[in-house]
This record gives structure tokens, C-alpha cells and sequence, in this order.
């Protein structure tokens, strides 16, 4: 059966990295939602807004690939950018879609875990201190009303770089935040945090650019992997990486690849027949 991870929060959880930054990430073996059925990922993987891009979701469902060859891995797509804690609040429409989406995924698959990243847009002193009552009541009733009391929760840290860009002044208490996740996770069980540290931004300085979010991914797993927090960045996050782009492709794979080409204006039919009788020899 698919093991399945729900993704919630607000932007750097949906990703808006530049997609042609970085290699793309295809495994057939790596599964996203839509409307209630499972087909193979392709990034942008969320639709939440015309800028959705490269998200840290990929790297996480491939770094768990690589430790599970021959078993399929779901990703529940819920994230909306420029969201607020309150957003989520369970009752709310983003909390009744997450629900939603994930009971639909439950009927094919397992519900293996939670990753969430959210904060940006509760970086002031007065929301960061309501932070951990907040959260802690969104992820009891998720956890409730989905029936996995003991899911694991990954959580990560909002950027170091969010008060150096041109919004940094709405940034200033960026730091409260990052704080309350970390106490979140040292007082629940079954959560770990994930730091952002080192990791670089688009020139917005608000989003995480591409090839930090595949770092971040990379320690989302880890984190997972462990159940226990990641406090610094991984040693190899270059080299993890690397492997994951020099992975072999399938058949399918180098089919999926084609059709999403010609599909997109990339390649006319005429190269697309010849590529594929290419790919069948």
C-alpha cells in the first residue's frame, strides 16, 4: 500500500522555487493526489498559485524512495501561500480541504505522516507567542479526525534571510517563531523539528529558491527517518542530492518525460513518435 504524507503550511511548503534551476525529479514510484486518485508526480506538484514551483517535498519522497525501492510513497497536496496560522485554524476551509484531501488519500494508502512549514506570516512578537497554543489544537483535531493519533509531524524553520529583503521590516520577530516551533517540538511527542539554517532565497528574500528547498527536503527525511530533530545541515546534502538526479529512469519514466514535453508545446509529434521508438529499442 502507499505510504502517504500530508503537506501543509503556507508558501515554502507549496514551493515557489524556479523550476529550470534544478534537475527535476521523476520516480514513478512517487505519487501526488489529485482529484482523489494517485498519478505520478510532476513539479510543480501544488497548484495553490500561477507561481507554485519546485517545493521541499520532492527531495523528502525521493530520499524515502531510495531507502524503500519497491514501494510507492503518496504526497497529499494542501499547502496555500501567504497563509496565517488563524488560516488553519480546524473549522477553517484550508483545515476542512486538508481533511478532506487526506480522507480520500486514506481510502488507497496509509497515512505515514504530517510535514508542515508555515510562520512567515505570524512574525510579529504578539502572534509568535500564541504560536504553540494555536498549532498544538490544529494538530490534535488533525490528528483526530484523520484517526492517527501517533502520526509523525516534521517541522522547519522560516529563513534566516526573511528580515534582509525588501519586506524585511515585517520580519523583525522572525526568530519568535522559529523559537515556538522548536519549543512545539520538544514538548509533543511524535514531532521534530527541522532547521533552515544556511539555506538561501530567492531575490524576494521571502521564498526559499530551489536548491535550498531540496536541502530542506533532504532534512525533512532525515528528521523522519530518525524521529528526532535536525539541528544542522546534513554533511552531504550535496552528494544525497546528486545521487537522486543521477538515478536511472524507467521505461515509463522516460515515457512520462516525453508525454509532459509534447503535452507542453516542448517537442512536436513528429519528435515525439521518434523519441519514443528510441526509448522502445
Amino acid at each position: 500500500m502507499i505510504k502517504s504524507f500530508l503537506l501543509i503550511g503556507q508558501s515554502n511548503m507549496a514551493g515557489r522555487g524556479i523550476q529550470n534551476s534544478v534537475p527535476p525529479i521523476i520516480n514513478e514510484s512517487i505519487k501526488m493526489l489529485r482529484n482523489g486518485r494517485w498519478q505520478i508526480m510532476a513539479e510543480p506538484i501544488h497548484n495553490d498559485r500561477p507561481m507554485a514551483g519546485v517545493g521541499l517535498a520532492s527531495s523528502f519522497a525521493a530520499s524515502w524512495h531510495a531507502d524503500n525501492i519497491g514501494e510507492e510513497i503518496g504526497l497529499i497536496t494542501c499547502a496555500d501561500g501567504g497563509t496565517s496560522l488563524n488560516d488553519w485554524q480546524a473549522g477553517g476551509e484550508l483545515f476542512d480541504h486538508a481533511i478532506f484531501q487526506a480522507k480520500l488519500a486514506q481510502r488507497s494508502s496509509k497515512l505515514s505522516g504530517i510535514l508542515w512549514h508555515q510562520g512567515e506570516n505570524d512574525s510579529s512578537a504578539e502572534l509568535a507567542a500564541k504560536y504553540v497554543d494555536k498549532f498544538n489544537v490544529i494538530v490534535n483535531e488533525l490528528r483526530n479526525q484523520l484517526e492517527v493519533p501517533d502520526v509523525p509531524l516534521i517541522i522547519g524553520g522560516i529563513g534566516d534571510f526573511l528580515p534582509h529583503g525588501q519586506f524585511g521590516a515585517h520580519f523583525h520577530d522572525y526568530y519568535l517563531v522559529n523559537n515556538a516551533l522548536q519549543e512545539y517540538a520538544a514538548s509533543h511527542s511524535n514531532c521534530h523539528f527541522v532547521t533552515a539554517k544556511g539555506l538561501t532565497a530567492n531575490e524576494d528574500q521571502i521564498h526559499f529558491d530551489a536548491k535550498s528547498v531540496r536541502k530542506f527536503g533532504l532534512r525533512y527525511y532525515q528528521a523522519f527517518l530518525n524521529a528526532a530533530d535536525v539541528t544542522e545541515a546534513l554533511t552531504d546534502e550535496d552528494e544525497l542530492l546528486e545521487k537522486i538526479y543521477r538515478r536511472e529512469l524507467s521505461l515509463n519514466e522516460q515515457k512520462f518525460i516525453l508525454e509532459v514535453q509534447f503535452a507542453s508545446g516542448k517537442i512536436a509529434f513528429k519528435e515525439f513518435q521518434e523519441q519514443l521508438k528510441l526509448i522502445g529499442k
